[in-house]
Parts: structure tokens; C-alpha cells; sequence
């Protein structure tokens, strides 16, 4: 069985990535705390930030593909709804890959448990924005 997906949601679930990183990491919302327990220190140089930000499109693109897969087969295996297959799913499998790896990576490298927790409450709520748009955009032929 191939997934029908919808690239449009995917790409839109793309862009959505970084505008949930952009607010989250905002000094005024949790910028200061995560560079303070990260221990980053901010540069002023925005030529710096391409790489990263390509990168962060590029995997987010895969994430974004990766999870409308994902939904679609298990809104075919159970049947109901594709948003809640797809919230269900996204939950799923950012509790079973991205919060469980976040925290045995971090439990190895020393680093604070605050970060830990920061940085997965950001990926819940990148899934979840994920989710919804993926969910309420399914493909034609859900």
C-alpha cells in the first residue's frame, strides 16, 4: 500500500515548523531560558542562521512527508477520523521517537533536565500544529 498524501498540507506543515520555532525560541517567549540552559550565546551575525534554517526546512519537509504517511495508513488500518488519526498519530510517534530520544540523548550528554523538558514541550506542540493541518487536509481520497 502507497499513502495518498497531500503535499500541499505537507509543504504548509513545512512552513508551519518554522513559524512554531520562531515564536517559541522568541526572547520573549522561551529564547532567554533556552539559551541560558543551552548555554548559547547570541550572535549578531543573520548570515550564520541560513544553514541552519536550510536545514531545519529540508528535515521538517521529511518530518512533515514522513508523518502524512504515517497518518494515512493509520486512518486506513482503524477508519474514523483523519484528524484524529493523524493527532493520535503524531502523538504517538513524538512520544515514542522524539521525546524518548531527546531524553536519552540529553541524559547522556549531562544536560539539564529544563532543556530537556523545553526543547520536547516545543516538538509536542510542532507535531500538534503538524497534526492539524495535515488532519484537516487530508488527501482527496480520504
Amino acid at each position: 500500500m502507497i499513502p495518498e498524501i497531500n503535499y500541499w498540507a505537507v509543504v504548509v506543515a513545512t512552513l508551519s515548523t518554522m513559524v512554531v520555532g520562531s515564536v517559541w525560541y522568541t526572547p520573549k517567549v522561551f529564547g532567554k531560558l533556552w539559551m541560558r540552559l543551552a548555554k548559547v550565546t547570541p550572535g549578531g551575525d543573520s548570515k550564520s542562521a541560513v544553514g541552519p534554517i536550510l536545514v531545519t526546512l529540508v528535515v521538517s519537509f521529511i518530518s512533515a512527508w514522513v508523518f502524512a504517511g504515517a497518518s494515512w495508513i493509520a486512518f486506513e488500518f482503524y477508519g474514523g477520523s483523519f484528524l484524529a488519526a493523524t493527532l493520535v498519530t503524531g502523538l504517538l510517534l513524538w512520544a515514542g521517537f522524539t521525546a524518548a530520544r531527546f531524553i536519552t540523548h540529553d541524559a547522556f550528554e549531562g544536560r539539564p533536565a529544563s532543556l530537556t523538558v523545553l526543547n520536547i514541550a516545543h516538538e509536542l506542540v510542532t507535531v500538534i500544529v503538524m497534526a492539524v493541518i495535515i488532519g484537516v487536509w487530508p488527501p482527496a481520497v480520504a
